[in-house]
């Protein structure tokens, strides 16, 4: 078997996250922490990997098609299942170790009757206004009212005409999920209680003398919804107001899954499954008491600052802080920025004295996700008020973003900034940012090309690179991009930067090959790959080629991988790991050493076909060669990780690359403390 199944493999990343909640030498809060990413990334999976295997089966024509998608989702049920009784059993570890430090999140019956009776009142004064039953007749039409991924509590009524359901959806959008226990005592321990806790404790206060019951006893649940949409066609609407109508069908899409607690009875279960309509395809995973684990990814630290990450202060480029302003910066040479480890405030640095420099006369930007207070945004508009000529790209099909780019298209249309929706059929993903400046006689491109969104939210947590440069032949292509997503009829000429769809996957297929030709002339020859994801099977199998002619080919990946590395007469000068910690590891390098004369590219895409050839992408060549250094020195501290990196093999085991060594207390090599470090002492 040439490739291994991508939505398998996106589990197996999946299973990544968990082995760092797992990890005993992880500060525990940040340990809780990547439980809730965990149960986010699997929410996600549901949407869109598993939504899509199900349409597969159901619009199939081809019964062997068929046949091989409903045995691929068997396969996903089952490692799904395993999975959570993995997560079951780590958060059991965590809550024990969380214990341990005085921070003790319990249930209603571990309280005594004073903590309760100070509950009872607080869900009085705090909560009851914000629940509202529902009770569930034959007529409800509980698959309308379900709003996906949110939590709910099914309640049992045992009344006199028997049994009863009722619906109460557990409040989080109004109140924290998790409660510090009210009290005016003093103490050394932090009693926390999940908000659906309270809820079930005060079940009575809700029914009672509004419907009679014998007995109430609950239980939680949530449902995931497929997340795909199809816009409208009606010509006569706007591209937003076909976007809008589109978004609409989420909310009332199919079931995907429903996840539930396992001590839910039997009688109840399947009433949920008759009301959603739920069919063999659609996954019933039985969990813990609680749903919504995502909520872990916020879960407050009461306890001692060392149960988190040691602060790390980003730092200013050298470069940038030698001169009065970013423009004379970046006409001294071009300048690399890695997020985390580098301040973002510099980019809305830049943006922003672009908005009032009178020598400024046009900006340009591609938005694909931005902060709900970007100051990116505010800037451009400031920068319409200043006489500035503004055009935005805005995506608006960026997934689970939609609705919010649609109120940033209408806000910077609003402000007077031109506003534009791309390509049809593209999704434009490249990171892009040109300003005009007017120096003298002659008018000056100035441009920033990044792996990552320009959102200051993400830029905290997310790898990224970000190139800011003047250089004419790197801008000149940047600008035939921006012509391009304007007239896409047009043929654009790219001489420099490798553009998808046009230009990508045949420059990189070539560049494959150029290593293929070194290796047959005895010369040096690598490969060094870092992406979210490989998946995309022509180049796979070009890359098996280049192993086979004696090629040395390193990859970096975070997520999906579909090659199978290290495989006899297939892949033997193939390896591949991957590395989950502190920070998402999320920007795309392409290296190739070309003899002595290597070639280094930062790029938005990931190697997926839909990248490659439906989306606009950009990859650029370093040229200077301190930023092309820095690429470098990166990707092989990544390389020489032995405390977070796990070698992906062909079966995709997830072995740490030292698991010999990997228990708590060793002092492996960690690639983000070392490139931290090596950033905090970089002299340029």
């Amino acid at each position: 078997m040439k490739f291994f199944n991508k939505e398998l493999s996106w589990l197996s990343f999946n299973e990544r996250v968990l082995q760092e909640a797992a990890d005993d030498a992880v500060p525990v809060i940040e340990r809780i922490r990547f439980l809730g990413i965990f149960s986010s990334n699997m929410d996600e999976f549901f949407q869109v990997r598993v939504a899509d295997v199900r349409r597969r089966i159901f619009f199939s024509k081809n019964d062997e098609k068929r046949k091989k998608n409903e045995q691929l989702m068997a396969a996903l049920q089952e490692k799904v299942l395993l999975l959570q009784q993995q997560f079951d059993q780590v958060l059991e570890r965590v809550l024990a170790a969380l214990a341990d430090e005085d921070i003790l999140l319990l249930q209603a019956d571990q309280l005594d009757d004073d903590e309760q009776q100070r509950l009872r009142q607080f869900f009085i004064e705090k909560i009851r206004r914000f629940v509202v039953p529902i009770l569930i007749s034959d007529k409800t039409p509980l698959g309308n009212i379900l709003r996906e991924d949110e939590n709910y509590l099914c309640v049992e009524i045992l009344g006199p005409q028997g049994i009863e359901y009722a619906l109460i959806e557990v409040p989080c959008d109004s109140v924290d999920r998790f409660i510090r226990l009210p009290g005016p005592k003093r103490s050394e321990q932090h009693k926390l209680l999940f908000l659906d806790d309270i809820l079930q404790l005060n079940l009575a206060e809700l029914f009672r003398g509004m419907v009679p019951f014998q007995r109430l006893r609950s239980f939680s649940f949530k449902m995931t919804r497929d997340s795909e949409y199809r816009p409208s066609d009606d010509i006569e609407q706007s591209v937003l107001e076909r976007m809008e109508e589109g978004l609409k069908q989420r909310i009332k899409a199919d079931p995907v899954r429903l996840v539930y607690d396992k001590q839910m009875p039997h009688e109840m279960l399947a009433f949920l499954s008759d009301k959603l309509q739920l069919n063999p395809f659609d996954s019933l995973v039985a969990g813990g008491r609680y749903r919504n684990t995502r909520d872990f990814a916020k879960f407050p630290n009461y306890g001692r600052v060392s149960l988190e990450h040691r602060s790390q202060p980003a730092l200013m480029h050298p470069k940038f802080e030698r001169f009065d302003n970013v423009f004379d910066a970046i006409q001294a040479s071009d300048i690399l920025l890695y997020y985390p480890y580098h301040r973002f405030s510099q980019f809305t640095e830049f943006v922003r004295q672009a908005a009032y420099d009178p020598k400024v006369t046009r900006i340009a930007l591609c938005i694909y996700r931005v902060a709900p207070n970007s100051r990116v945004v505010r800037s451009l508009a400031n920068a319409v008020q200043n006489g500035k000529q503004v055009t935005v790209m805005v995506e608006l099909q960026a997934r689970f973003d939609e609705e919010a780019n649609i109120e940033w298209a209408k806000e910077l249309t609003e402000a007077g900034v031109r506003v534009s929706f791309g390509i049809q059929g593209l999704k434009v993903h490249s990171k892009l940012l040109m300003v005009y400046r007017q120096e003298a006689m002659t008018e000056r491109k100035y441009a920033v090309i990044g792996t990552g969104n320009f959102h200051e939210g993400t830029a905290q947590v997310y790898t990224d690179f970000s190139l800011f440069t003047c250089k004419p032949e790197l801008c000149n292509d940047v600008q035939s991009v921006f012509q391009y997503l304007e007239q896409p009829y047009k043929t654009p000429v790219f001489h420099h930067l490798m553009v998808a769809p046009i230009t990508m996957r045949q420059r990189l297929s070539a560049l494959i090959d150029e290593e293929i030709e070194q290796a047959q002339q005895g010369r040096r020859a690598e490969i060094f790959i870092k992406v979210n994801n490989l998946v995309d099977k022509k180049l796979i199998v070009q890359l098996y080629r280049a192993s086979r002619a004696g090629v040395k080919v390193r990859c970096l990946v975070r997520g999906m991988c579909s090659l199978r590395a290290g495989v006899e007469g297939l892949s033997e000068n193939i390896e591949v790991r991957s590395i989950v910690d502190r920070y998402l590891e999320h920007a795309r390098v392409f290296l190739f050493a070309h003899g002595d004369n290597p070639q280094v590219y930062i790029a938005s895409a990931d190697i997926m076909k839909r990248n490659l050839d439906h989306r606009v992408e950009v990859a650029c060549p370093l040229t200077d060669r301190t930023a092309r250094e820095d690429v470098v020195q990166v990707m092989e501290m990544q390389w020489r990780d032995r405390a977070k990196a796990r070698i992906v093999d062909a079966e995709q085991k997830n072995v740490y690359c030292c698991a010999h060594e990997h228990k708590a207390g060793n002092r492996l090599m960690r690639s983000q403390p070392a490139i931290y470090r090596y950033f905090k002492n970089r002299t340029y």
